[in-house]
């Protein structure tokens, strides 16, 4: 009777994850602004259920469309009919979160045999959130784990705060994994946050930043969506609200901001995943950092790591007018951008969010530059395509370091101009 249960239970346990059997992830490449207006009809329409993983805004930038099996000749057919040129770039989804998922149980397995934490492998929320316990106990004179609220599904919200010690001294927020899915955004994250912790006292550039300004790292911004890709949906991107009136649960915790909130690049449609909410900050993880930013008041920087593109921009993103400290911003970006280059030649496209990518409302950035936080830049990782948000576990320490070179030659910057 028992080995029945078991098998039932492991048959339950791998229906509760949403499959994705047969899916496929087209690159699509648009050649003129018809192609533009079309596909952006195409995003629109809900009837084919696709998942738009790059947004159609110029035909410099190519589109990257999840689409369902039972969509797919449609969108073919469609694509042909009005000859644009497409790809397919991952010809079955599954396949490859099936990889994903067999990394991960044997990674944990292999923790568990040898008690030790695998920084090129993914982890659960659970695991992360002891981790930040381990990493804390290793260095109780720089590192605390502070709580700045709860979540939607009344998780605790962490954030690492590294500080030599002093109230409010400037600082520096850096967050990972606002977007549930860009899991390298969050394991970059954990290993940038050791690395910091163990440069501390060797590295005279570290040493130096952390002597003078505190840095608190947001290494999980949304929590109950980053659980919910591990239970249910790896491909789940917004928070886990319930949205009264609509079966769509979630909001675009990047779309929620009060920085031109219900502006274009944001929907209105709940079952969008870019549905920017009720109101601004209407997402309690969005008013948790809000609140922590605004009651410290003395933050000198704002950086927001997401996946993918290789891109790092500054605002705006809500508007195409160029902020008044544009060539500042610029320049510090390609200065960082040769910095996380010239580990392994990775190429990153530097600008403002609304001309390097398309116009996009309500974000973070575009919020704290606002609110008078000058240093204000978003980190769009590995990779530009090929894999998209389900970059192979081998790839998260290449990613991490070379972010961090990128992430240091910022913070170096902002320690060195002081206002």
């Amino acid at each position: 009777m028992r080995p029945c249960l078991a098998v039932f239970a492991l048959l339950v346990a791998a229906h509760c994850h949403k499959l994705f059997i047969g899916h496929q992830v087209l690159r699509i490449n648009a050649e003129s602004e018809e192609h533009i207006q079309l596909l952006k009809e195409l995003e629109d329409d809900e009837g084919w259920e696709l998942d738009f993983w790059t947004h159609p805004a110029s035909t410099d930038l190519p589109v990257d469309v999840h689409v369902p099996f039972a969509s797919l000749h449609a969108v073919k057919d469609f694509l042909q009919a009005h000859k644009i040129p497409y790809h397919v770039m991952i010809n079955n989804l599954q396949e490859l979160l099936d990889e994903e998922q067999e990394g991960l149980e044997l990674s944990a397995m292999q923790e568990r045999n040898a008690r030790s934490f695998n920084f090129g492998a993914y982890h659960t929320l659970d695991t992360i959130y002891s981790w930040m316990d381990t990493l804390v106990a290793a260095h109780p004179n720089l590192v605390s784990k502070v709580q700045i609220g709860t979540t939607y599904e009344n998780r605790p919200m962490y954030v690492l705060k590294f500080s030599t010690g002093g109230n409010k001294r400037p600082a520096i927020w850096i967050d990972a994994g606002i977007h549930a899915r860009e899991w390298v955004s969050t394991a970059s994250a954990v290993w940038m946050a050791d690395k910091m912790a163990k440069d501390y006292g060797v590295d005279p550039s570290v040493t130096s930043l952390l002597g003078q300004m505190d840095v608190y790292l947001s290494i999980v911004t949304n929590p109950d969506g980053y659980a919910f890709t591990h239970t249910s949906d790896r491909m789940w991107r917004k928070t886990r609200s319930v949205n009264p009136g609509s079966v769509c649960r979630g909001v675009d915790p990047n779309r929620n901001w009060d920085a031109g909130f219900g502006g274009p690049g944001a929907s209105k449609n709940p079952c969008s995943d870019s549905y920017h909410g009720p109101l601004a900050h209407s997402e309690i993880e969005v008013k948790n950092v809000v609140d922590l930013i605004q009651s410290h008041g003395n933050f000198k920087a704002f950086i927001s790591i997401h996946a993918y593109s290789q891109l790092l921009m500054y605002p705006y993103g809500y508007s195409c007018t160029s902020v008044p400290h544009q060539a500042e911003l610029d320049s510090v970006g390609r200065s960082a951008v040769q910095a996380l280059s010239s580990l392994y030649g990775t190429t990153y496209k530097v600008g403002s969010i609304c001309k390097i990518i398309y116009q996009a409302s309500g974000g973070s950035i575009d919020w704290s530059y606002d609110v008078g936080i000058k240093y204000s830049f978003a980190f769009e990782l590995r990779d530009t395509g090929r894999y998209g948000f389900l970059l192979p576990a081998n790839q998260i320490i290449p990613t991490a370091s070379e972010t961090w070179l990128g992430l240091k030659h910022i913070m170096e910057y902002v320690r060195d101009h002081p206002y």
